[in-house]
């Protein structure tokens, strides 16, 4: 089954300045004001996806050697939550 995307219309205001500075990047950067809009977006979500203090990047690794394990799947709740 094939799934189509439904498309959304975000509308929003700027002052005179801030679209001034937006249609003079987008016309150095050979892009629609649209496009410049959209990558911004795509650029603030992308950013939220993933907390770099996340304990499961931020822990040391459950393996020092293979076959080795510091610590087991049982306390991994300890790392990713505290206790």
């Amino acid at each position: 089954m094939l799934m189509v995307a439904k498309i959304k219309v975000v509308q929003t205001t700027l002052d005179e300045a801030k679209y001034q500075l937006l249609k003079k990047m987008a016309e150095e950067r050979k892009k629609t004001i649209k496009e410049l809009v959209r990558e911004a977006i795509r650029r603030l979500i992308e950013e939220d996806k993933i907390d770099p203090r996340d304990p499961i990047f931020t822990e040391p690794p459950l393996v020092t050697e293979k076959g080795i394990s510091e610590k087991t799947s049982e306390e991994h709740d300890k790392v990713l939550y505290g206790e």
